[in-house]
């Protein structure tokens, strides 16, 4: 059983849904990415998922967009990247990581070598934005070799047939894109959330994590009572901005924003808990 599975399974003997923070490694300086990854366990988090800093990244609002422009200030690519997750690894053996990106960095590192460097970093998932499923069979054999789950989106547009050929491409969980557009634009509606994710269940018996619009903690605690999984982004990120490249500070914001997530997550599921969806 995968670290992520493992996760999964724990979380689902507590009915609780797991927290998941993104980050941009490398901002807002390389040395302040671990110490963080740590902070963000401390403070509630279940699985991280590490962004990997791209020049051009399509997926991302201009909150990501400026963090991976800070990253890359420092020349952070994919290998530095696989080298903060090892160096995490040495003192975290539990907590899964997810690396979220975009294929170019690693189709230049060549899909074997990234495979055999991300298992002996210790790296539990990889979701590429720009990787469709249906052109995944080479990497994905690769990933599954070296114990690697490989991650898929499904937006609200996916058809059908599609996310059924995600639902058999992809391992540890499934990543619903709630929202049309880019991370960190416009609000949720969890009650037609809580509709799609029923319809996705007939599809997959994978966890369902569910990212984009996850703004606050009341948000997180609304998305939890209907989903495996709540991915938060953008509300993180971009205190790494507020703080101005101080990164005991950033660290000290975004673990009280998962922590204060994690409590209303937790109080969502609660027994008694009203459905607020």
């Amino acid at each position: 059983m995968s670290r992520i599975e493992q996760r999964f399974a724990e979380l689902r003997e507590q009915n609780r849904a797991a927290l998941i923070p993104y980050v941009t490694a490398g901002d807002p300086e390389p040395g302040a990415t671990v110490p963080l990854m740590h902070a963000l366990v401390e403070a509630g988090a279940d699985l991280i998922e590490l962004g990997v800093p791209f020049s051009d990244p399509m997926a991302d609002g201009p909150v990501i967009q400026k963090a991976c422009e800070r990253a890359l200030r420092f020349g952070t690519g994919l290998r530095d990247v696989l080298a903060m997750v090892a160096e995490f690894r040495k003192t975290d053996t539990t907590t899964p990581v997810v690396l979220m990106g975009y294929l170019n960095p690693v189709e230049r590192m060549g899909y074997e070598t990234f495979a055999q460097t991300a298992k002996a970093a210790g790296l539990d998932g990889l979701l590429t934005v720009d990787l469709p499923p249906e052109e995944s069979e080479d990497v994905v054999g690769l990933l599954e070799q070296a114990g690697i789950d490989p991650i898929f989106l499904i937006a609200p547009t996916t058809s059908e047939a599609r996310i059924d050929h995600v639902a058999r491409a992809a391992r540890g969980f499934v990543y619903y894109v709630s929202l049309k557009g880019v991370t960190g634009s416009q609000t949720l509606d969890t009650s037609a959330l809580a509709a799609r994710l029923e319809g996705l269940r007939r599809h997959t018996g994978l966890p369902l994590g569910v990212g984009f619009g996850i703004r606050d903690a009341e948000t997180a605690g609304r998305v939890a009572q209907v989903a495996d999984a709540v991915v938060v982004g953008s509300a993180i990120v971009r205190l790494a901005e507020e703080h101005d490249g101080d990164a005991d500070g950033f660290a000290r914001a975004a673990a009280a924003v998962v922590s204060e997530m994690r409590h209303a997550m937790d109080a969502a599921r609660s027994p008694g808990a009203a459905a607020t969806v």
